[in-house]
């Protein structure tokens, strides 16, 4: 059986990526390690230096020991670690967590509205589009802390009401960030009338593509 590994630092994405795999491709084996303390770390001002790509590189070994054919980490503000995961256990799939859905935004044509809860991914996230893609950004301020409270209506508020101004900017399509934010995509959609993609629905697709 294909087992892939979840490699989470917020124990918010565990449920949504999980959900999704279960609904999707139920024949995959998950594998799950959180280590919570990564995003507390980076949202300290630790950055991803070397110490964090050690950090890294040391869960993505453990995923390789317990025999994973293929590693899928969720949170989207350490690019530069996962991508440097890759590089060392090629040819096995390592996948960002928005690496997926960026690709199939990128292909849209059309201005894409991202829209995150977590602060420092808007800063390295950007970036990670193909080159002539416009991307605006957009934090959901308070999404996250309402989520981290226990209250997911207001989370989901929070994300759709953000997400109106990115489609008063001419967003075409409306990219939401984190997986913890899978869970707003229909109130999104209602209140804009976009498209909306998540990164857990796109990884998984992508991971069955390469796997399944």
């Amino acid at each position: 059986m294909t087992r892939i590994a979840l490699i989470h630092a917020l124990a918010h994405s565990v449920a949504p990526i999980n959900d999704a795999m279960a609904r999707d491709w139920p024949e995959a084996s998950r594998m799950n390690l959180l280590d919570d303390s990564l995003s507390a770390d980076l949202a300290a001002g630790g950055g991803l230096d070397e110490a964090m790509h050690l950090r890294f590189e040391r869960l993505a070994q453990y995923a390789v020991d317990c025999g994973s054919d293929a590693i899928l980490f969720t949170c989207s503000a350490f690019g530069p670690c996962i991508e440097r995961v890759a590089q060392r256990y090629a040819p096995l799939p390592v996948l960002k967590p928005n690496e997926a859905m960026v690709a199939e935004a990128g292909v849209m044509g059309v201005r894409v509205g991202l829209l995150a809860t977590f602060a420092p991914t808007l800063q390295s996230m950007p970036a990670e589009f193909p080159a002539g893609v416009q991307v605006l950004g957009k934090l959901a301020d308070g999404a996250l802390a309402a989520l981290n409270a226990g209250d997911a209506i207001s989370h989901d508020t929070l994300i759709a009401q953000a997400s109106v101004e990115l489609k008063q900017r001419g967003c075409g399509v409306i990219a939401l960030a984190q997986f913890s934010m899978a869970r707003a995509r229909e109130a999104v959609a209602a209140r804009t009338g976009l498209p909306v993609l998540t990164t857990v629905d796109s990884a998984v697709a992508e991971l069955k593509r390469r796997l399944g």
